[in-house]
């Protein structure tokens, strides 16, 4: 048999894995897997900054179920990274990260780019390691793989030093792991499913909060059997969005904080009792609370539960569904629900249908919402202008909203895009930036363009972190509150322009929708540069409720 080398080797192990396209900034340490990828026949997107790699590489497991792969060169291309990994172990998205390394042989001499790259990721990864020797790539990738799939699941870091990479071994003595992860589903303890399924059935008020956990077991189906048997209202969060059928009398949206203070029961499916939550007081101190979730121990932090089961969404909630009756509550408790819902709507059709000018963030918000397809993938990027119009901007499929889930990080929106319109070619891919969340990576639509990948951003222009701002001018009043958050109305789609792309600059609500088309009808990365109303807040900015403790 040939020789093959470590870049070659690695490219071998990711075929067989399944992917199609790594996301990757070029360096020296690493170019052998390049060399490997064109072998195999598998993608490669270079990007802009290695952030926009990793941010890539999650929103393509997210949206495939298949792993997706960065690749960074030694030194600042792991720490460039850093963030995107971060990321994704809060959103819990296995990803695996290969960064390059100074060579083995010159280790602590001080070599180009060296740096303890294994004990920078170890706190953000399910496992950190390097590989030692050329012939043990595949074996340790596989270990990596098996790691960020298991249980919880999150990004893997292996670093690959650049002489173990670049070296040659005879092919016949590579063990190429080949079925090395189990296929099955965790269920739930089924004394434990007949306990929530009893506690469902003679609920009066009983409300179910999906989380990401019901798109990343790819639970759609599942959930959906659940809610028709059970007739139980369900709300949606993370990548749950869409999961649901959008005409369905149980899913709703405008009434949740309504429906979980007043409920007697809550089942709390794959999402934390995080910050979103009000660690868990959000949720009624009286309402007994089954939960379900991958993580042992995530079950019970930070609020008791009555019920909680430890285990896959799709395979739990099929088991509920086996078990469970129609609960009590029938159309008295959904059509209160209903009722606020349609009051809620109510409140803000003034602003939805707002002619003022400066625009009001939700006028824009409504007319994405009209303008988006049935195939719509909705990337949100962003801080007040897209928690304003989250509400609104609804995905009609499963698995077509991404956004940066718990930690917050800004600058996943052209990272994200790139991602989702190189796996879903035939999808149109809309993304509603924030100003500020534009300025960190929105450099990456040089990439866009280089590879014909035509997205539609939009640019929510109220040149300022108002998210941030609101606060600090309620706490400092408006000298010091309107210090170090405070932008420039930047010409955005001007940039964009430059660099080969389409740009619309938009002032008035009624050339909202024409640019729109017009950016659809471009065939080209587009970027549509809307002013908004800087002194126009959403609700939990002015309640200050991501902060509080």
């Amino acid at each position: 048999m040939a020789a093959v080398t470590g870049g070659q080797l690695v490219a071998k192990f990711l075929r067989r894995e399944g992917v199609k396209t790594i996301f990757t900034l070029a360096g020296g340490h690493i170019m052998d897997i390049y060399n490997g990828c064109i072998d195999e026949g598998i993608g490669i997107i270079d990007v802009r900054h290695e952030q926009s790699a990793i941010h890539s590489a999650e929103a393509w497991t997210r949206l495939t179920g298949v792993t997706g792969v960065a690749v960074v060169t030694a030194g600042p291309g792991v720490t460039d990274a850093v963030t995107g990994v971060a990321n994704a172990f809060r959103n819990q998205t296995p990803i695996l990260v290969i960064g390059g390394q100074a060579p083995k042989r010159q280790f602590l001499m001080g070599g180009l780019q060296e740096l303890d790259h294994v004990s920078i990721m170890k706190p953000i990864t399910k496992i950190s390691l390097s590989i030692p020797d050329t012939d043990r790539i595949p074996e340790l990738l596989a270990t990596a793989l098996r790691e960020a799939w298991s249980g919880r699941p999150g990004p893997v870091f292996v670093e690959i030093p650049v002489d173990v990479l670049d070296a040659a071994v005879e092919e016949d003595m590579v063990v190429m792991p080949m079925a090395y992860r189990s296929k099955g589903r965790l269920q739930g303890d089924p004394a434990l499913i007949i306990q929530a399924a009893e506690l469902l059935s003679s609920a009066e008020r009983p409300a179910i909060l999906a989380g990401s956990q019901v798109w990343h077991c790819r639970a759609v189906e599942a959930l959906a059997a659940f809610v028709q048997r059970s007739e139980i209202p369900v709300y949606l969060n993370g990548a749950a969005r869409g999961c649901m059928p959008p005409d369905s009398p149980f899913c709703l949206s405008r009434s949740r904080r309504h429906a979980l203070s007043a409920a007697d029961v809550a089942l709390v499916i794959g999402t934390p009792f995080d910050f979103r939550l009000a660690y868990g007081k959000r949720i009624s101190q009286e309402a007994k609370i089954v939960q379900v979730d991958l993580d042992f121990a995530e079950i019970g932090r930070n609020r008791d539960v009555d019920v909680g089961i430890q285990g896959d969404a799709r395979a739990v909630l099929e088991q509920l569904t086996a078990a469970i009756s129609p609960s009590r509550g029938g159309s008295v408790w959904l059509n209160e629900l209903h009722r606020i819902e349609a009051e809620c709507d109510e409140k803000e059709k003034l602003f939805l249908f707002s002619d003022a000018v400066p625009i009001h963030p939700l006028r824009l918000a409504r007319e994405i919402r009209e303008f988006m397809r049935d195939d719509t993938v909705i990337v949100a990027d962003g801080g007040d202008v897209v928690t304003m119009s989250a509400g609104h901007i609804v995905p009609r499929r499963p698995g077509r909203w991404l956004d940066p889930g718990p930690l917050g990080t800004l600058g996943v929106g052209t990272p994200f895009a790139i991602a989702a319109k190189t796996a879903l070619p035939d999808a149109e891919v809309i993304v509603l930036f924030g100003d500020g969340a534009f300025g960190l990576t929105g450099f990456d639509y040089d990439t866009l363009i280089r590879f014909n990948l035509p997205i539609i951003g939009i640019v929510g222009n109220n040149a300022a972190w108002n998210q941030v701002r609101y606060g600090q001018v309620e706490k400092f009043g408006p000298r010091r509150g309107n210090v170090a958050n405070v932008l420039t109305a930047l010409r955005y789609d001007r940039i964009v322009e430059a660099m080969g792309g389409y740009g619309e600059y938009v002032t008035e609500p009624s050339s909202i929708r024409p640019a729109l088309e017009r950016a659809r009808a471009s065939g080209k990365p587009a970027c549509i540069n809307v002013l908004v109303d800087q002194n126009v807040f959403s609700s939990g900015t002015m309640n200050q409720t991501m902060y509080k403790w």
